[in-house]
């Protein structure tokens, strides 16, 4: 039997600035691709740097429950249903989330580093003048940041996004280039007890590999990682589950024999 992957745990809908999709919609894409279940984690970015394409990642929160519960009943027969939140860390905002995640019912708590230093390296802008090397040490020197000071999210998400984005994407980046800090990142979410996410999104930005890369995820593993969890960071109907066949090998090339799903923020392990 080939491994598989039954849950997608990160996707978007119009509840998130950076997507026009009706959650239904993307429910309905889950349910076509014989899905167990999925979990919405919509976008939360307080203090997100002036967008020049006008997006600000608030989030209301209370719509976005009242909705995800009313279609979770009407689905209940269909798909498993959980509420999830992406939040976009940055230091000076730990104890802003340490509330938010007191107040509010998530089944799943996304980390994500989307802003470094006041920039978003989706824009190019972060590395205007400066060599892409230098930015991607930036960006992961800013992930030790925000560990330092929180972590209570269940996954970090997307651990090297900056690649999707740079000058070259990925052609001046791989584990051993950044070893020595990736090691010291991996380090401390398995001493925090916090998990990794496998991001399918670095396939469908045509990076060939997920995000982290294949490398990362391995030497998480080596290291005694146990928790990742998988998403296809969908923001549309047609990434929804984007790539897990490629995700499941590579998993259990990695040397897992399960991935993880959080239901009231407590992890199960499932079988690929």
């Amino acid at each position: 039997m080939k491994n598989q992957i039954l849950w997608d745990c990160h996707m978007h809908s119009s509840f998130s600035a950076d997507s026009e999709t009706p959650m239904e919609d993307m429910i309905q894409a889950a349910i076509s691709r014989n899905l167990s279940g999925i979990c919405f984690t919509e976008h939360f970015d307080p203090d997100y740097p002036a967008d020049p394409d006008g997006l600000t990642f608030d989030l209301d929160i209370p719509a976005y429950h009242a909705r995800l519960h009313h279609l979770k009943e009407k689905y209940s027969q269909d798909l498993q249903i959980h509420f999830g939140i992406e939040i976009g860390l940055q230091p000076h905002l730990a104890q802003q989330f340490r509330q938010l995640l007191e107040d509010h019912p998530f089944d799943f708590v996304i980390g994500s580093s989307h802003v470094v230093h006041g920039q978003d390296p989706y824009y190019p802008e972060f590395y205007k003048g400066r060599k892409v090397t230098r930015c991607y040490m930036e960006y992961f020197e800013s992930i030790l940041e925000n560990l330092s000071v929180f972590d209570q999210m269940d996954v970090y998400g997307h651990l090297d996004y900056i690649v999707r984005y740079g000058p070259g994407q990925n052609a001046s980046y791989s584990y051993g280039r950044f070893q020595d800090i990736l090691d010291e990142i991996l380090k401390q979410l398995i001493r925090s007890q916090v998990g990794l996410e496998l991001n399918t999104g670095g396939y469908h930005y045509g990076l060939g590999e997920p995000n982290p890369c294949s490398q990362v995820i391995r030497r998480y593993r080596e290291l005694g990682g146990e928790i990742v969890t998988i998403g296809a960071d969908a923001h549309d109907p047609s990434k929804v589950a984007y790539g897990f066949e490629k995700a499941a090998d590579l998993l259990a090339d990695c040397g897992f024999t399960y991935y993880t799903v959080f239901c009231g923020r407590k992890p199960q392990f499932l079988k690929l």
